[in-house]
């Protein structure tokens, strides 16, 4: 029988067991669904056109209000108390250093909600927890800070093109803030999408406003007819559907934790070990494609994420679009896996910490990123891999990628081998992110006699990043930039070019409660 841990309603407990899943995790996924239909009625009957702005805001927070509750009971109040105080200090400490307030409380409540429901209620208890919408929330609270402080406070001569777009110019109102934080299409599996959008959506001007193109340049949207989202939302669903099949067929036989097994590390031969690492990390993916797409697919239904024409004329449903599945498993290196792997998120890092660190803004990156993701241990031994594996990728690729752009020949030799070491680098670092203690991942870790952590130290000391300087051969500069050029065209990301400094992983913490065993 499917375990009723639950902090919210136990009234779909029945379909629980009958379909053998934590009660948490039903919650999740029927009141997915509901907003599903919500979002399709909210979009039939109190479209822009037909009814104001208030209304929107209203019933958008009342819906969200409600799954919130129906799925953490009474923990939801901490999305209403997050969101209140932050509201206050907006209001009270004034637009010149509101943002670092903001910032520090968001990030600080979140850290300490985290740690009561780890180390003092219970280690990883429930598979669905209130943390997950948290971090979504925190996520939007010191973005918008940082967007008014950039709108009402910074010269526009400060502000990069991007901090221009995204600038708000005036307070949001109370019930703004508070349906941008709550709503029923983001409030559960977000995704963050950008204050500006948000209200232009509600307020039905998508369609009359320029929009943030790629590389942060605007493009001017003229005024047509509003595309449907149905064909967006049908294929989105799909992908939901056969994610979903995959990861209850056969993600469970590919289990992460077989890779510590003492058995299998004894017998397996390397080739063996590689291989498996591999699949068992490619097996745990799919839940992620689900959660992500199907977010993705309700704000759609609702008429969000609508982001202009391409070149032939297509409406492009990938305004806050959280992951490219095709780029991630195609990657051939860690800035193409990283860029295509919760978007979102890579966008807030690159917003709030990458663009305005005053010094070594990877490490800070990562540290954010790690700190925002919780306090498992794990989590920490995942990024601090991360920070040498992406700082190894990066000077690996100024240093030789220009060498093998020509013949079509080599670079194909190129791009194989760089997708083998990029898969298998990416799936060795986010192993105990997957294990969440100490213990076993220092046993995987142990297993692999630290291999790839010697190999990226070794290429750090041998292979430095390049810098750029006056003097450069200009042989050399025509390289790089042909390779450059490759880059881009390989890996066309719509609005995140960034190579942000995370995003292994994602809001949902929902391996926690499947292997005690493993817990320290």
């Amino acid at each position: 029988m499917a375990t009723t841990s639950t902090t919210g309603s136990t009234l779909l407990q029945p379909l629980s067991n009958a379909v053998q899943l934590p009660i948490d995790q039903v919650n999740f996924v029927v009141c997915q669904l509901f907003a599903l239909l919500a979002a399709i009625w909210f979009r039939t009957y109190l479209h822009a056109s037909k009814t104001s702005s208030f209304i929107r805001h209203i019933v958008a927070t009342l819906l969200g209000l409600y799954l919130a509750f129906f799925c953490f009971g009474w923990y939801a109040l901490h999305f209403l108390v997050q969101s209140g105080i932050s509201y206050c200090i907006m209001i009270v400490i004034g637009v010149e250093s509101m943002h670092k307030c903001c910032f520090v409380f968001a990030l600080g409540y979140l850290t300490v909600c985290q740690i009561t429901r780890v180390y003092i209620f219970d280690y990883g208890q429930y598979s669905a927890d209130f943390s997950g919408p948290m971090m979504i929330i925190t996520q939007k609270i010191t973005s918008l800070a940082y967007e008014i402080h950039d709108g009402m406070f910074r010269k526009d001569e400060e502000l990069t093109p991007t901090q221009k777009g995204l600038a708000v110019r005036r307070m949001p109102s109370l019930l703004e803030y508070v349906s941008y934080n709550c709503n029923f299409m983001g409030i559960l599996a977000g995704p963050l999408c950008s204050y500006k959008d948000y209200i232009t959506f509600i307020e039905g001007k998508s369609l009359h406003m320029p929009q943030s193109g790629e590389n942060g340049r605007e493009e001017v949207q003229h005024e047509r007819t509003e595309p449907s989202p149905n064909p967006a939302v049908i294929q989105k669903l799909i992908v939901c559907g056969l994610s979903l099949l995959f990861h209850l067929t056969i993600s469970n036989l590919l289990p992460v934790e077989y890779n510590i097994d003492e058995h299998f590390q004894a017998t397996a031969s390397w080739p063996t070990k590689v291989t498996y690492l591999y699949v068992s990390l490619l097996a745990a993916r799919p839940k992620y494609y689900f959660a992500w797409t199907l977010a993705d697919a309700i704000n759609n239904a609702a008429g969000f994420g609508f982001r202009g024409y391409d070149r032939n004329g297509v409406a492009r449903w990938d305004l806050v679009s959280n992951l490219r599945i095709q780029q991630i498993e195609m990657s051939t290196s860690f800035k193409m896996f990283l860029d295509n792997w919760n978007i979102q998120t890579a966008l807030w890092l690159k917003r709030v910490c990458y663009e305005r660190a005053s010094f070594s803004p990877t490490i800070q990156t990562f540290i954010l990123s790690a700190i925002w993701h919780g306090v498992y241990p794990g989590y920490y031994l995942t990024f601090l891999t991360g920070v040498l594996m992406t700082l190894a990728a990066r000077a690996m690729r100024n240093n030789c990628r220009h060498y093998f752009i020509e013949p079509p020949q080599l670079k194909l030799f190129y791009d194989v081998i760089t997708w083998v070491v990029t898969q298998i680098a990416i799936s060795y670092t986010v192993v105990p992110f997957v294990l969440l203690s100490i213990k076993p991942s220092f046993m995987f870790y142990s297993s692999w006699c630290y291999c790839l952590h010697i190999c990226g130290i070794l290429v750090l000391l041998l292979l430095p990043v390049k810098k750029t300087h006056r003097g450069e051969n200009t042989h050399e500069k025509a390289q790089l930039s042909r390779s450059k050029k490759f880059d881009e065209r390989e890996n066309s990301l719509g609005q995140n070019s960034f190579s942000t400094a995370n995003n292994i992983c994602n809001q949902d913490q929902d391996i926690a409660s499947r292997h005690p065993s493993l817990k320290q």
